[in-house]
């Protein structure tokens, strides 16, 4: 009978669900058993599957053809007392130490290894062992580097370099101003770009309920299709009412496009929602679009006070915290979540998977198209910029300043 690889993957898919109850000698039973089910060539295939050696198998194909039962006054035991092969901790007693050295390169940053720069794979160990006389098969590499305290680890992200000294003081300053803000009944609002997304039939990660068998289909490649395009989302997120609005660009994320959003949030929901404010606050990260040294920021954000005829206090926050920013955990994430496993095959499916984001804490959102042209490279000059009438607040100016509307 001709085995197939279908049948050795079902071997080993059955030894591997029940590995954990079997003992030593129910493991050789198991395999034994299922050797003398595939005939000839059986024992090879199920030793390569499971992992027990063919001695003890052939020792198991003995055990089922006299069903021999192991014997009470020893015990039980599975074998005899002393039997067994010798761990390869006790044949060689400097194997744990070497094998330490060999993955210590990367967990310790010695830049002199050899190992220092490869991929530190069971066989490629199993392979450094024997080069320095220690003869030991991968998947024991594997058990002893779990006796050592090792386990697969995938990277973290945790570490967003180094942290500037006021970073804490800054936060502190932006939690006060907010909280004067909201209980003055003013508008304190995040505001971020998401991230640039690919219009068109191209995959997004995540996974949605469909009938088995028929997943969405998308195109292989992620090459920009030139009608579609890209889209460009920028958020404004009101802390206070936790709602949110998007605008979805189609050009150029630019220090323009940015303020164009907050200008109609502020139409469309933010004067209604405040009708009596005297301040509005905004609270952005530090580079991109909406950065503290982007002058065309600051030119529009004038032009966007004297629109609506009250100041604007801005907070930058601090480098390398930009997640912390309240629009990435209140409404970001939540669309990101929304449109999981979703192709975003339009601008007009993008919006709808937008707007569509809610959460149990009540957050709504609005989102609409935004095909305005908005070209890269303008420049600021400085006769400009010495018109903005920009107040400079004592702690971090460069962080935190307000611009008055000019006088009507």
């Amino acid at each position: 009978m001709k085995i197939h690889d279908n049948d050795i993957k079902h071997i080993r898919i059955r030894f591997e669900k029940l590995a954990w109850a079997l003992d030593e000698r129910m493991r050789r039973l198991f395999a034994a058993a299922e050797a003398s089910a595939l005939g000839r060539g059986g024992v090879t295939k199920v030793a390569q599957a499971t992992g027990v050696s063919r001695r003890a198998i052939h020792v198991g194909l003995e055990e089922l053809a006299t069903e021999k039962l192991p014997v009470e006054d020893q015990e039980k035991r599975i074998r005899k007392a002393g039997g067994g092969r010798k761990s390869i901790i006790d044949i060689e007693s400097g194997v744990m130490a070497t094998l330490k050295k060999l993955v210590e390169p990367t967990t310790r940053g010695d830049p002199e290894s050899p190992l220092r720069w490869t991929c530190k794979s069971l066989r490629k160990l199993s392979e450094e062992l024997s080069l320095k006389g220690y003869s030991v098969s991968y998947p024991k590499v594997g058990d002893l580097l779990r006796n050592l305290g090792y386990s697969l680890q995938a990277n973290r992200k945790v570490l967003e370099g180094s942290d500037h000294p006021d970073r804490n003081a800054q936060f502190e300053f932006i939690n006060d101003q907010a909280a004067q803000c909201i209980a003055s009944g003013n508008p304190v609002i995040s505001v971020d770009t998401k991230k640039k997304e690919l219009v068109g039939a191209y995959k997004n990660n995540g996974t949605n309920w469909r009938p088995e068998g028929e997943p969405e289909l998308v195109k292989v490649h992620d090459f920009i299709d030139k009608e579609l395009g890209r889209a460009n989302p920028y958020g404004v997120y009101d802390v206070a009412s936790n709602t949110g609005w998007v605008s979805v660009g189609t050009d150029h994320d630019t220090a323009s496009f940015a303020v164009e959003t907050i200008r109609r949030w502020w139409k469309m929901m933010g004067k209604q929602r405040y009708a009596n404010a005297s301040k509005l606050m905004i609270t952005a990260d530090g580079g991109g679009s909406n950065g503290s040294r982007v002058r065309l920021w600051k030119l529009e954000l004038q032009k966007l006070a004297d629109e609506i005829t009250i100041p604007i206090h801005i907070s930058h926050l601090p480098p390398g915290t930009s997640k912390w920013n309240k629009i990435e955990h209140r409404l970001f994430s939540y669309i990101s979540m929304n449109w999981r496993g979703q192709p975003l095959v339009s601008h007009e499916v993008i919006i709808k998977l937008i707007a569509g984001t809610t959460t149990r804490a009540g957050l709504k959102v609005h989102a609409e198209l935004d095909d305005s042209i908005y070209p890269p490279g303008i420049k600021v000059s400085d006769t400009e910029l010495e018109k903005i009438r920009i107040t400079r607040n004592e702690f971090h100016g460069d962080w935190n300043y307000t611009i008055e509307p000019n006088p009507v």
